[in-house]
């Protein structure tokens, strides 16, 4: 079907259609009703990933490491009667909380009594009463400084800081109900730092997520109405017309209601990627109405014909916008081909979406415009813009007589880029993305500085042998483990079943704390019966049972080491790891023991890296697939060459820019590429295609054809190419360092794209214009895009439609002036 019959088709239809689109947008907007966030710390890794996997066994055996959240403070009063009874009264609100398994604090510690009648070492509350005097508080405090158990894990004494830690249920924290555990906690201890006169300190993984998945959330709908407006008032002051306008907006926001349809309707959610797709769906889809518009309008002030214009619109926006359309979807959509999974829902969804646009905008619009009366005279003023087209005047005179100006230009541009690019480096952190001044930041140094972090990283030692935990040998070797970790300054000292043992060796010498290590082999001859394992103990969760439970399997053949250590980054975690294996190597032989390194940072960092391989691979794919798309449409390599060039240097150039100014590859910055590429590409495959059609009308005279591109497309290129880079630049002033380096990073890519496909495309097409006007001229170039002859309306069967158009009088709309 040629695109002249499908605007008949269209136009013939167009009651019908728009009934099918309003009622099909009604269905959409009921399942996007329904979109729900992503509290998934890690969709980034894939699910066969063998480290996933490991992941999964340890919390299938010892439980989620992620759900500790911690409250900190720092006081020379904390031993002081008032300060303590309230800090009790803290933490048993907290301990009454829906959802809070366990909180460790202070006043919640227990102390081992030695019950010789029983043979078992008793659990007691080391602080037994909220109505504690002075005197009963300090002698209190003496008992629990003595107890090295709990030093460095819930206070640090050189700094005064203190530290509670509450386990919250690892269901409602994958949950929309975690808001309604995390933050009354957070109201609970601010209030308590409120009433003291202290800074309160708030961190761990569920916190972290919290927040910032709820300011992210926050922020995108900020984006999506500001990206609204926004676009709104500039379509405005291009158009000023009411109708471009809300018609544009209704295009967009059909868009946008699919898109959050498109992710309920294949059972994902909204994650922090696929969260940009609305906003990204406004930004995008502006230009297709743009284009649209701005041929209708410069056929329309060519013959005063309404139903024509519609359909050389439809017959020469059609096939370019399916290709702009479709290199943008492929821009996104190869991040499905991608092992990450929430690269996959991204890519997946933004990539139907995008193709969604073309369809929607291709039928909505000339529907519409059909039922609307025909441009007036200002409504088309912009074709004639004085600004603009003194603007293009220049670039002409710059490609035209300046030629080897812009050539030496690029070259300068090239080699500046390419010295940055060689000084990228690729890192991320946790709290990446989060501002230094930021409370979850300043919160997280927070716990650096005195506890060494919050970060959980678990090693466990397999024995392949069941109670083979139990060994004095393997005690040994843990805690000299334990104390080599220890004393780095990015490890927390690790808590594992033989700090129990030592704790429960100084109880059975009546807690002389010169006792706290690991037994010898005459300590076990009397400790062994205050050491068996009750399993019924480890479900009430009392006793020395318990601990073992915690960090042993049942059939206490894997001990587990927990540690906490900093947000160190993806480049140094690798290297950290690296030296506690090299030390676990003379410590457990590969023979008798198994070491596996696991918890959420060791997953953090697995998922980093497949983001940005992931992120890489699919912009070498959208490059093939683009540049396959591209030769389809123009059967040229040498037009397809010289149209990869202009595209190229604006990317280049970004990563420059990054490399210099200290910017880091990591997830959100490496996305900036494949957008940009995706969309920049779109006003090149313009700019050639009105280039060949202008070919045509000017009988194949190369340099007439290329001034005609420049000032007739150039104008649809500036005014997309500022809605974009207006359109992006409203990610800059998000609170993420992330969404800032997506908005300003692609604006800036978007915005040179926009002047090298207005410079050195030209430039190159004039540098070959000896072989494409001959391949033209045997009709050897873009054959798929060739001119379509004008049937009749009444061929169409329009002519019943265009005696109702309303057509205008030739002399109330002035021609647009040719340069």
């Amino acid at each position: 079907m040629s695109w002249q019959r499908l605007a008949s088709w269209i136009l013939k239809r167009r009651a019908i259609l728009l009934s099918a689109w309003f009622i099909l947008t009604t269905i959409m907007a009921y399942f996007a009703s329904h979109v729900q966030l992503s509290y998934d710390f890690i969709k980034s890794i894939p699910l066969n990933d063998p480290k996933y996997q490991q992941y999964l066994a340890f919390k299938k055996q010892f439980g989620e490491d992620g759900n500790l959240m911690v409250v900190g403070y720092q006081t020379d009063h904390f031993f002081q009667e008032p300060f303590f009874r309230d800090y009790q009264h803290l933490v048993y609100r907290i301990q009454q909380m829906p959802h809070v398994e366990d909180v460790l604090s202070i006043p919640t510690a227990l102390n081992l009594e030695k019950n010789d009648s029983l043979h078992r070492l008793q659990p007691v509350p080391i602080f037994p009463s909220d109505s504690l005097n002075q005197n009963a508080l300090d002698s209190l405090k003496q008992i629990f400084l003595s107890l090295p158990f709990y030093k460095g894990l819930l206070y640090n004494p050189e700094t005064h800081s203190y530290l509670m830690a509450i386990h919250i249920n690892k269901d409602v924290l994958n949950s929309s109900k975690r808001t309604k555990v995390i933050y009354p906690i957070q109201q609970l201890a601010d209030s308590f730092g409120q009433k003291h006169q202290i800074n309160t300190y708030l961190s761990g993984i569920p916190y972290i997520r919290t927040v910032i998945t709820q300011k992210l959330s926050h922020e995108l709908k900020i984006f999506l109405i500001s990206s609204v407006l926004l676009t709104a008032c500039i379509l405005w002051v291009f158009f000023r017309s009411f109708s471009a306008v809300w018609m544009s907006m209704v295009v967009v926001l059909t868009g946008v209601i699919w898109s959050l349809a498109t992710i309920v309707l294949l059972g994902y959610k909204l994650t922090i990627l696929t969260g940009l797709i609305p906003p990204l769906i406004v930004v995008i889809g502006i230009p297709n109405c743009v284009y649209f518009l701005n041929k209708y309008h410069s056929e329309f002030t060519l013959h005063h014909h309404k139903t024509r214009a519609l359909v050389r619109m439809v017959q020469r926006m059609g096939i370019v916008t399916l290709f702009t359309n479709l290199t943008a979807a492929i821009g996104f959509g190869v991040f499905f081909f991608t092992r990450s999974a929430i690269l996959k829902e991204f890519g997946i969804v933004a990539g139907i979406n995008i193709l969604l646009l073309f369809v929607i905008s291709l039928i909505f619009l000339p529907s519409v415009l059909s039922y609307l009366p025909a441009p007036r005279e200002k409504h088309v003023n912009y074709l004639d813009n004085r600004l603009l087209n003194w603007i293009l005047k220049r670039l002409e005179i710059l490609v035209f007589q300046y030629r080897p100006l812009v050539y030496a230009g690029t070259v300068v541009v090239l080699v500046v880029a390419v010295m940055g690019i060689l000084r990228l480096k690729s890192v991320g952190y946790i709290l990446d993305d989060v501002p230094h001044h930021d409370r979850l930041y300043t919160d997280l140094k927070f716990f650096e500085r005195n506890f060494k972090g919050v970060m959980p990283l678990e090693i466990l030692i397999n024995t392949h042998h069941p109670k083979g935990v139990m060994s004095l040998d393997l005690m040994n070797r843990i805690h000299e483990f334990s104390q080599y970790i220890a004393a780095q300054p990015d490890f927390a000292r690790p808590l594992s079943y033989v700090d129990g043992i030592e704790f429960a060796r100084q109880a059975y010498y009546h807690g002389d704390s010169l006792s706290y290590a690991v037994p010898n082999q005459f300590d076990l001859v009397f400790l062994a019966p205050y050491l068996r394992f009750n399993p019924a103990d480890s479900v009430s969760g009392n006793g020395f049972s318990r601990l073992l439970h915690s960090f042993v399997d049942s059939s206490q053949q894997i001990a587990r080491l927990s540690v906490n250590m900093k947000d160190v980054g993806t480049q140094r975690l690798p290297v950290l790891l690296h030296q506690l294996q090299q030390k676990a190597s003379s410590l457990f032989p590969a023979s008798q023991y198994t070491l596996t390194y696991t918890g959420s940072s060791v997953v953090f960092l697995e998922g980093s890296r497949y983001i940005i391989n992931g992120l890489t691979d699919s912009i070498l794919l959208a490059f093939v697939l683009i540049l396959a798309c591209m030769f389809y449409l123009f059967r040229s390599w040498q037009v397809v060459a010289i149209a990869f060039v202009p595209n190229i240097i604006p990317l280049a150039f970004t990563a420059g820019v990054m490399g210099w100014l200290g910017v880091p590859l990591k997830p959100s910055t490496v996305l900036v590429f494949s957008i940009a590429l995706g969309i920049a590409i779109d006003v090149t495959i313009r700019f050639l295609v009105n280039f060949k059609q202008e070919m045509q009308l000017v009988h194949f005279q190369m340099s007439e054809a290329v001034k005609r591109t420049i000032h007739d497309t150039g104008i649809s290129i500036v005014y997309t190419g500022l809605i974009l880079f207006a359109g992006f630049m409203i990610f800059g002033f998000s609170a993420f360092g992330g969404t800032q380096a997506l908005g300003l990073l692609t604006s800036l890519t978007l915005i040179l794209a926009m002047i090298s496909n207005l410079t050195i495309l030209p430039a190159m097409l004039l540098w070959l214009e000896k072989s494409l006007k001959r391949k033209a001229r045997h009709q050897q170039l873009w054959p798929t895009i060739d001119e379509e002859k004008d049937i009749p309306l009444k061929a169409l069967g329009l002519d019943r439609l265009e005696k109702g158009d309303g057509r205008t009088h030739p002399m109330s709309v002035k021609s647009p002036r040719k340069p």
